[in-house]
């Protein structure tokens, strides 16, 4: 009872999330453009298991997704759904997780089951729960690779203690543990922790490492030769990871020290202070070491060091807890520097559960509050962490309001406000889109995606000339810029200056000849001329490379020109089912479907 409790509690607070949409911040990458999830047949498993999409190999959470496709089709409800159910999941096993350590240390060991250990599980799994920092994994659909991962990886840990606690003779929860593992990083690879904090929990609270059993005795071998495989997967996945992540120019040593230092400490504030929560924690342009936030950092780390030194002994647990805390959160602390962000609520789902035990059972060891008092105590604390959650998942209600939270937190962020531009593009709002657009490049002069989009939306008001010196100025920004060499050609074209447009595209797929816009734009171009099987040729390829609306639609208008009415219909329809609310190819289906049918005339009766 007390697990359905905690399942039915954690899920209250991130209730609005059913009625939000899919966000303009990767959610439109990896759920709206891309067609390639959709499903759970073989094309589509084959994708899945293939694909570094946006720097992640994750085919387990692709499954996951396609199998939302499957049943929901487009409509967000069933993805978030789906994330607050495994999110439900995951705050019952850091129940039986905690439930389990926690009867293992020092403070429980020997005891019977009262109702303070079960009582003190609930607690640590709320905590984690329903705690605002959680928002960002649960209410976000691009993160379902973090509440999937989570779910394997607290499964693994759970079956791998049941084992070691009959020393390593609970073979097939062994094999099960380290099965979940695997599973935990096919969908996400921050699960390449679980090895380290294996072997932290063998030492304290299992003791079957280190202190009085030794650290080279049977015992201690045998916890290593445990780990070994886990270790082994762990070490792949984290190769593969560097792989799939392609990162992007890394700081310097001494910025990255920084960041680190500073990561660590608005982690922990955060986890005391959830407020002023923010989808996105900017990196600034240049990172000077000596900066206060930054020496803050560093003191909070020393502190920390200090704490594991003079604890490790007197408090075993509050060694271990932070340790594991650590040992989870480090690759998220700019080690690898993969993002514009300087940190990220989301980076604290893996990690959270040890802060949570440890809290928990400090609540649940004081002396001198009676347990009524405590319990009122912990009763507040959940509730006041509840509402703050339930507002912060309202932040994620849909792309404006997001974005809108983030540049008013953080008003000198450009990507905050091209992201916000990008949203009014979408919703036909032009003019405020220039706005944001400007203030971007005001904030930051090289900051070439924002010139590229400013040109797209000055394009968009007839501003050609304006909008080719922003494409311009984008490519400058960044050399193959290939997107902007694109839309230049776009603007030329416009401009009737077709051989120069196509010229464009051609800069642009010698950038990337993955570029499936160039290609239909190229295509656009040659039928403007009325070259309609050359045209048909660059939309064909364009298909191979990335299906999208556009391009079957245009390929559907290039075949209609030559007749082949047939075959064009089969088009309009394929991108009708890309983007159903594709109005130019619903209208070009039904034109074209009533011109075949005209063609082909009243059927003549059949008589008996």
């Amino acid at each position: 009872m007390v697990a359905v409790g905690v399942a039915v509690l954690s899920v209250i607070p991130f209730l609005p999330a059913l009625q939000a949409d899919f966000v303009a911040w990767d959610d439109d990458k990896i759920i709206l453009e891309n067609t390639q999830y959709r499903g759970l047949g073989l094309t589509q498993l084959r994708w899945m298991w293939s694909t570094f999409h946006m720097g992640h190999y994750m085919p387990l959470s692709w499954m996951t997704l396609g199998l939302d496709y499957s049943v929901w089709g487009m409509n967000p409800v069933g993805y978030h759904l789906s994330n607050l159910l495994l999110h439900a999941g995951n705050s019952v096993l850091v129940f039986f997780v905690a439930r389990r350590l926690l009867r293992l240390t020092d403070a429980f060991a020997g005891k019977p089951d009262t109702r303070l250990l079960p009582l003190t599980a609930a607690l640590a799994a709320l905590l984690f729960a329903i705690h605002p920092l959680r928002v960002e994994s649960v209410a976000w659909v691009t993160e379902r690779r973090d509440v999937l991962s989570l779910f394997f990886y607290l499964a693994s840990l759970l079956s791998y203690l049941r084992a070691a606690e009959v020393n390593g003779s609970g073979r097939r929860g062994y094999w099960g543990a380290l099965a979940l593992f695997v599973c935990a990083l096919l969908s996400k690879g921050s699960a390449v922790s679980l090895p380290v904090v294996m072997l932290i929990v063998n030492v304290y609270p299992l003791r079957r490492v280190g202190g009085v059993s030794g650290w080279w005795n049977d015992r201690a071998r045998q916890v290593f030769r445990e780990l070994v495989p886990f270790a082994l997967f762990s070490a792949a996945a984290s190769i593969l990871s560097l792989v799939a992540l392609t990162p992007p120019e890394q700081l310097h040593l001494a910025g990255k020290v920084a960041v680190s230092a500073f990561s660590l400490a608005f982690y922990l504030w955060k986890t005391l202070a959830p407020f002023h929560l923010s989808p996105l924690y900017a990196l600034p342009e240049e990172i000077r070491a000596l900066q206060g936030e930054y020496l803050v950092g560093y003191a909070v780390a020393i502190a920390l060091m200090i704490v594991l030194w003079t604890q490790r002994r007197r408090s075993p647990g509050v060694t271990a807890a932070l340790l594991v805390f650590l040992a989870i959160i480090l690759p998220f602390l700019g080690v690898v520097q993969n993002g514009p962000q300087i940190a990220a609520d989301r980076y604290t789902y893996h990690a959270a559960p040890a802060l949570a035990i440890l809290i928990a059972a400090g609540l649940a060891g004081l002396r001198h509050p009676s347990f009524y008092a405590r319990g009122a105590i912990a009763s507040i604390v959940l509730f006041g962490l509840a509402v703050v959650t339930w507002r912060q998942t309202r932040v994620w209600r849909d792309s404006e309001t997001l974005w809108r939270h983030v540049v008013r937190l953080q008003p000198q962020s450009s990507l905050a406000h091209n992201n916000l531009g990008n949203v009014f593009v979408q919703r036909q709002r032009i003019s405020d889109a220039v706005e944001q657009y400007r203030q971007a490049v005001a904030i930051t002069p090289d900051f070439s995606e924002a010139h590229n989009n400013l040109g797209v939306a000055l394009a968009m008001e007839g501003q050609l000339a304006e909008a080719i010196v922003h494409y311009r100025q984008a490519v400058s920004s960044k050399p193959g810029y290939d997107d902007a060499h694109s839309n230049w050609g776009i603007a030329l074209a416009g401009q009737g200056q077709v051989d120069l447009a196509i010229e464009q595209y051609r800069n642009a797929l010698d950038a990337n000849p993955k570029n499936s816009g160039a290609h239909t734009n190229w295509g656009n171009a040659l039928a403007r001329l009325g070259h309609h099987t050359e045209a048909i040729a660059h939309y064909q390829q364009a298909v191979a490379i990335q299906p999208t609306s556009s391009a079957h639609y245009n390929w559907g208008i290039a075949l209609a020109q030559q007749d082949s009415l047939v075959t064009a219909i089969e088009h309009f329809k394929a991108a009708l089912e890309i983007n159903p609310a594709y109005g130019d190819a619903s209208s070009a289906l039904r034109q074209a479907t009533q011109l075949l049918e005209h063609r082909r005339g009243p059927r003549p009766a059949i008589t008996p």
